[in-house]
């Protein structure tokens, strides 16, 4: 059997493992990546998938990272079964609709900035609305603890990950060569208690388990303190007639938000005047398709569908799903909570209310999810005095929150308690999706508990497995990290910056208003170089 890591290798998006077993070629995932443009890149590397000849997919749950790239196999060729819970096949209705809508009109963007200045060959978009749609007719809703066999020799089986409305975690059992090799995908491991989904569960032993690492090397706050935190965000924007801004994944994130503000609700801590915007139509949608799946709620999130104090707090919230509608919020003056996506304010509405609101010193930017590395959201979480929107560089004097406690993770010591009864018969424990100090903290503790070593693959390392061993490792390093030739491009620096000294007499020969243009020109570019060096 072969395992090669198509992504979140040493990175937290792009979930993809590409298998080889029985006669099969499949994927466990097809995951966006997200971040810098480097990164992004990886999204066009269509070719490693071979797209038309894989048998079929395992997607462990909706969210883009996880998902995102099946209308582009779809376009590619693939017509095969997607296998996913029910809830995760009703969320990627919406999700990959959404997501075909960004690459649609990013693409658009990118035509008329290229006609602007006249350039050809303008980037693509990766998929459309056409592929996403047809992409959601090979979803193939599988229950969970009932094993199936995609393919003669391989049968899996879901096991609920707690992590999001429909998140799976996979067992699977491969039939290969008179051997039988048994291994678990963790998918993304949910924390226990989390509000709305049942806990995660524990699956049968295996032979290895490629587990998530995103939380390795740290723990969560005082998860309890949550609410507590929100509260002091509401209260401190509220006091300055100041908005807060909640950049919020549409699927769980938007719906947990929403369960703490009626928390606030009921405490007496939210002001009944200050207005609660859901501004996302993703998230308006999937919260529809939350209440069409409450049999898979904890019992704390059932009891609430009979609460009607929670009924008439919900009766307060307004969902704008039109572009006009968003608009006109950032045209009222006042308090009010916004609730926007993307999570990672690298997409979407909440991009234009941070552009209306971040330079303002009394709002309030609150940060309940994971921040890709490379995103805008890394950026403000990690104090940045300035951030880029719409090619405008904007001061941020807005406060910044950032509330681990909502995350859909699992912490640190959340993770080894996963692990701890999986532990038992000696499995090899790879690690994935997670950046490389995350799982270099969580290897170590692994090998002190468990006295076990875990292995942790780059971007499109290949495994070959065979039965309990790893029979062989090939790395691709200059294909999944290119080297940056900074001794080319430092030079390339200093050649211009010396002719431009050689034209200095000539400039100064110039008209002043010409001068005074070309002053200008030097001015943006020894700004952009302080950027620069800021980052360093």
């Amino acid at each position: 059997m072969k395992i090669q890591f198509l992504g979140a290798a040493r990175t937290v998006t792009g979930s993809c493992y590409l298998i080889e077993a029985c006669g099969a070629r499949f994927c466990v995932d097809c995951g966006m990546h997200q971040g810098n443009k480097a990164i992004e890149a990886r999204n066009r590397d269509e070719k490693n998938y071979d797209a038309g000849n894989l048998d079929f997919v395992l997607i462990t749950h909706a969210h883009i990272d996880h998902s995102g790239l099946l209308p582009l196999l779809v376009k590619q060729g693939f017509s095969k079964p997607a296998y996913c819970t029910r809830p995760t096949a009703e969320l990627l209705d919406i999700m990959l609709q959404d997501s075909a809508h960004i690459q649609e009109m990013e693409a658009q963007w990118q035509l008329k900035k290229y006609d602007r200045r006249g350039l050809k060959n303008p980037p693509q978009a990766l998929y459309g609305m056409a592929d996403a749609q047809k992409a959601i007719t090979y979803l193939s809703p599988v229950e969970y603890h009932k094993s199936f066999e995609p393919v003669p020799g391989i049968r899996v089986t879901y096991y609920d990950a707690g992590h999001i409305l429909g998140s799976g975690t996979l067992r699977l059992e491969v039939d290969e060569d008179g051997k039988t090799t048994s291994i678990i995908f963790s998918g993304d491991i949910g924390r226990p208690h989390a509000l709305i989904v049942r806990d995660p569960e524990t699956p049968p032993l295996a032979d290895y388990i490629f587990m998530e690492s995103t939380y390795g090397d740290r723990n969560h706050k005082n998860e309890s303190l949550s609410v507590e935190e929100l509260a002091e965000a509401v209260a401190y924007s509220y006091g300055k007639g100041e908005k807060v801004i909640i950049p919020a994944f549409a699927v769980e994130r938007t719906q947990e938000v929403l369960f703490c503000l009626f928390k606030l609700h009921e405490a007496g801590k939210l002001p009944a005047e200050m207005p609660i915007y859901v501004d996302s139509p993703m998230a308006i949608r999937a919260t529809e398709v939350f209440g069409r799946n409450t049999d898979v709620f904890d019992d704390e999130a059932k009891a609430l569908l009979t609460n009607k104090d929670a009924h008439h707090f919900m009766g307060r919230v307004r969902y704008t799903p039109s572009a006009a509608e968003s608009m006109q919020i950032n045209s009222t003056s006042g308090p009010a909570i916004i609730i926007s996506a993307s999570g990672m304010c690298n997409a979407g509405r909440i991009r234009h209310h941070l552009k209306h609101n971040i330079w303002r010193p009394g709002a309030s930017i609150v940060f309940v999810g994971y921040q890709a590395m490379g995103t805008p959201g890394r950026k403000l979480v990690e104090k940045a005095k300035k951030i880029t929107l719409f090619g405008e560089d904007m001061d941020v004097a807005a406060r910044i929150f950032t509330i681990n406690g909502f995350s859909g993770h699992a912490g640190q010591s959340q993770l080894l308690d996963w692990l701890a009864p999986l532990m038992e018969n000696r499995p090899q424990v790879v690690l994935v999706h997670g950046e490389s100090t995350a799982q270099e903290t969580l290897a170590g503790l692994i090998k002190e508990r468990f006295n076990a070593t875990p292995l942790i693959p780059d971007y499109m390392e290949e495994m070959t497995l065979e039965g309990k061993n790893v029979a062989q490792t090939v790395l691709h390093e200059q294909k999944a990290r290119p080297r940056v030739n900074w001794p080319f491009l430092t030079g390339e620096v200093e050649r211009k910056w010396g002719m431009f000294k050689d034209k200095l007499a000539e400039v100064e020969s110039l008209p002043w208003e010409s001068q005074t243009e070309l002053q200008e020109a030097l001015a943006k570019m020894d700004y952009a170089m302080t950027r620069l060096l800021s980052r360093m």
